[in-house]
């Protein structure tokens, strides 16, 4: 890639945003992929000269903790997922198969409510 590209630059820029947020250093990001992913290449990903695929996207995202790898590629504009979030998508994964039906449902339920709202006002 071009140090040019405009996209792998908005990538980097990105990437090193949310790795400056937490506070890590790149040798701390590689260790969080469990150094599959080298801080030379974190680093040529930050700059814009390489960019990530598919499979470091996702390995980076799960080592940030609170990003997509659509967001980081640049494919979505949302923020970070809030503390809130973070702590619902936490509670999730500790459920049993019941417990996350029951999430689904009222999750599902309170759209329904919210959207319904939305449509009355509109």
């Amino acid at each position: 890639m071009s140090e040019r590209d405009p996209l792998s630059a908005a990538i980097g820029l990105r990437l090193r945003a949310e790795r400056h947020r937490r506070k890590l250093s790149l040798s701390q990001l590689a260790a969080l992929t469990d150094d599959r992913l080298a801080k030379s290449r974190i680093s040529n990903y930050e700059q814009g000269i390489r960019r990530m695929g598919l499979e470091e996207s996702v390995m980076l995202a799960r080592a940030l903790g609170d990003v997509s790898p659509v967001y980081l590629l640049c494919l979505e504009d949302s923020d970070p997922l809030s503390s809130d979030e973070i702590n619902l998508l936490a509670r999730y994964r500790a459920s049993d198969k019941r417990g996350r039906a029951m999430i689904d449902s009222v999750a599902e339920s309170e759209a329904d409510r919210s959207h319904g709202q939305r449509a009355q006002a509109a």
